[in-house]
């Protein structure tokens, strides 16, 4: 549907940006900060960066926040790193963590920014793991106990929580991102999914119970499905990948009961999970405020190939090559890509909006959404126009679907800052601050805003009236 006029971008939206604790902050062992499984799992490649020094965000605090401040930002979404406050996850608390966020919190409230927390993003304790990870029930109480911390200790400052990063991700993809050992079979990795799902609700409960004004939500990536053409075969492909990767996740999140289809699949492939007695009248009890959600493209699937030897690339999250006798994943032929083969799919922006409001009905906030690129520093500056013209495409069909009558509460983009990508190190650059260094090379780490910074900065100024 094509509008004569669109509504205006509402008062008080959240113009942010998102980062990540174990992919910006660096000192990974400064100050009592324990292992995660990212650490430990080392599963950079040759030659690509690990997660030790990043952009060194926990020695610049101050310095990346004014920054922030200046480029006008109302919203920081950052990830609060589980071992820099509980070392070894269920332990004594480590007191130099907590200082560290009340640090950052308290200069981003000073600077007029909103926090909004991210209390788990990939970075589960290593000590943790070591005793069967989110596979152990323990990890369940474990992350309770975590979260009610965080609470009551940011509680007072801290109106926006999100649970969990990606879950889903860290399901279907966990290799690639680092988060799961190689060779999980999917019956375990779906029975931690069901003891984060619970771990995710008891939080939930936990912050009603002791922050009757917060608000909390999930925090998946979403990306819509398209059938490659109208066979029907095509369109129930599409429906069941949906299933299996997104309404899994969120109808258990906000309705407390597990999607028909991704289920009946999951009792298919053997993989269907142990669900104790009270476990789904836990995930029922539990009510979001809010979806947040991340996107970066939709996908495009076709029926499963007739000889069914398709199966599910785990090298990309945004990289899917298909899953035997469920579906096969082609390219969309009206996109292009990126230079590291994401395609790039802003109307698709909207209609997963659309699709989440009409499923779910619950305001949404939009926690990363941008384009990793080659980025080049000449003469102290960085010309990204390629950035904002992918930015300011997704920013116009946010205002599109506040049109077509979706509450959105705000737009957080990856990322504020360059840090090190999950998946191609510090040469894939997200940021609207350019941080001199290379994989191995250090260099001076000295910030840099890009020509995006300074477009973002107008835009937000204008509340997305300005978007040239």
């Amino acid at each position: 549907m094509k509008y004569r006029e669109l509504d205006t971008f509402p008062e008080g939206f959240l113009w942010g940006a998102s980062t990540s604790a174990y992919q910006v902050e660096g000192a990974w062992d400064t100050d009592g900060k324990g292992p995660s499984v990212i650490d430990a799992n080392g599963h950079t490649a040759p030659g690509i960066s690990d997660f030790r020094v990043c952009s060194d965000h926990y020695h610049h605090v101050e310095e990346d926040v004014a920054l922030f401040a200046q480029m006008g930002l109302k919203s920081y979404r950052f990830s609060i790193a589980w071992t820099r406050i509980i070392p070894d996850g269920d332990g004594l608390v480590n007191q130099a963590g907590v200082d560290f966020y009340h640090r950052l919190i308290d200069s981003l409230i000073a600077h007029g920014i909103e926090p909004i927390v991210t209390m788990y993003h990939f970075d589960l304790p290593a000590a943790l793991d070591a005793k069967g990870g989110w596979e152990n029930r323990g990890t369940v109480a474990a992350f309770e106990r975590f979260a009610r911390i965080l609470f009551s200790e940011y509680g007072s400052k801290v109106t926006y929580w999100l649970t969990i990063n990606e879950q889903n991700m860290m399901i279907l993809v966990g290799e690639a991102i680092g988060t799961v050992k190689k060779g999980s079979p999917k019956s375990a990795l779906y029975q931690a999914n069901h003891h984060m799902m619970l771990a995710q609700a008891k939080a939930i409960l936990a912050c009603h119970e002791m922050l009757p004004s917060a608000k909390i939500g999930p925090a998946p990536n979403i990306a819509l499905t398209y059938p490659e053409t109208c066979d029907p075969e095509d369109v129930l492909a599409a429906d069941d990948f949906n299933s299996i990767r997104n309404w899994f996740y969120l109808d258990a999140s906000v309705r407390g009961m597990y999607n028909s289809v991704a289920w009946r699949y999951l009792r298919e492939i053997g993989a269907a999970p142990n669900v104790e007695a009270g476990d789904m009248d836990v995930l029922k009890s539990a009510k979001p405020d809010f979806i947040a959600f991340n996107y970066y493209a939709s996908m495009t699937v076709s029926k499963p190939a007739p000889e069914g030897a398709a199966t599910t690339d785990s090298s990309d999250q945004q990289l899917v090559a298909g899953e035997e006798n469920v579906f096969l994943g082609v390219k969309n032929p009206h996109l292009p890509s990126t230079d590291f083969g994401w395609e790039m799919d802003p109307i698709g922006f909207r209609n997963t909006f659309r699709a989440l409001w009409d499923r779910y009905h619950l305001p949404l906030l939009v926690t990363e959404n941008g384009l990793g690129a080659f980025d080049k520093l000449e003469d102290g500056a960085v010309h990204d126009q390629y950035r904002i013209n992918y930015l300011r495409d997704h920013i116009k069909q946010i205002q599109l679907a506040i049109t077509d009558g979706v509450e959105v509460l705000g737009y957080n983009p990856w990322s504020a800052i360059d840090l090190v990508s999950t998946h191609q190190g510090v040469a894939k650059r997200y940021g609207f601050i350019f941080v001199n260094r290379g994989e191995e090379d250090m260099l001076d780490l000295a910030r840099y805003p890009k020509d995006s910074f300074y477009w973002y900065k107008k835009v937000i100024s204008s509340n997305g009236d300005d978007l040239n």
